[in-house]
């Protein structure tokens, strides 16, 4: 019974996303690239768009859903596909082998992140209204796209890697940053989140960093689990908290 019940769930959640997320197809010169847009349930004169950056699994579940419940509170939302056809990850080795390649070539995850934003501008988004939010590897990504100063109003970083590339000079970040970080999250070191806030202040960003008590890795995605010994672990609490501060940073920026 239990099982009947959890795909039933599933069916019904994939066919909401059937129904407020539509296929786009793109490209980085030869490879391919398949992301997700969605455009709002309600109309507003706003018409902010927010890109989405998957963890190191690639477009997931979770990410869709952000872009659904976006979406229902009237903003263009954009799933962006970094790996492209043909180059998944199917297991956490692949996962990390992938998402380590991008971490180690920035320039090219910012190339892909730029294009994605293209995509969300495409789908109807205003150019000058933009926010880029990222799970995890995502979240790294986030800050890359503060970083090279890629024309959003602001990047939220959720349980996100917080290294930077030291072959680059720290430069002035112009884009509003808000991270939003698990307390109890031990895949960042002492010295990487110590290391970020310096590079914050040298950059002179607008920035923000919110911790949240009981939280590791992955809380905000309820497929992580409840073991935070794993150090992965779902926390709807700070899940809510993290997205509810998202919306009221969402109202400064894109004003």
């Amino acid at each position: 019974m239990k099982n009947y019940i959890s795909l039933l769930l599933s069916f019904l959640i994939m066919t909401s996303f059937a129904q407020t997320l539509k296929p786009v197809k793109y490209s980085d010169k030869q490879q391919s690239l398949n992301g997700f847009a969605a455009n709002p349930q309600k109309q507003t004169k706003n018409k902010a768009g927010v890109l989405i950056l998957p963890a190191w699994k690639g477009i997931d579940k979770h990410s869709k859903q952000s872009a659904d419940d976006l979406a229902k509170l009237g903003y263009y939302a954009f799933v962006a596909d970094i790996y492209g056809a043909g180059n998944y990850p199917t297991t956490t080795e692949e996962a990390g082998k992938q998402s380590g390649y991008y971490k180690a070539h920035v320039d090219e995850y910012r190339q892909r992140i730029k294009l994605a934003l293209e995509q969300l501008i495409k789908s109807g988004a205003d150019p000058n209204k933009i926010v880029v939010i990222g799970y995890c590897f995502g979240g790294s990504g986030a800050l890359e796209a503060a970083r090279a100063n890629l024309s959003v109003k602001g990047v939220v970083s959720f349980h996100g890697g917080l290294d930077r590339d030291t072959t680059k000079p720290i430069q002035l970040i112009l884009p509003k940053v808000l991270v939003c970080h698990g307390a109890d999250d031990f895949y960042e070191s002492e010295e990487s989140i110590k290391g970020f806030q310096q590079e914050m202040r040298e950059s002179k960003a607008d920035w923000q960093m919110n911790y949240y008590a009981n939280a590791v890795h992955s809380f905000t995605d309820p497929d992580a689990g409840n073991d935070n010994s794993k150090g992965v672990a779902y926390n709807e609490k700070a899940a809510k908290r993290s997205w509810q501060a998202m919306l009221d940073f969402f109202d400064e920026v894109l004003k």
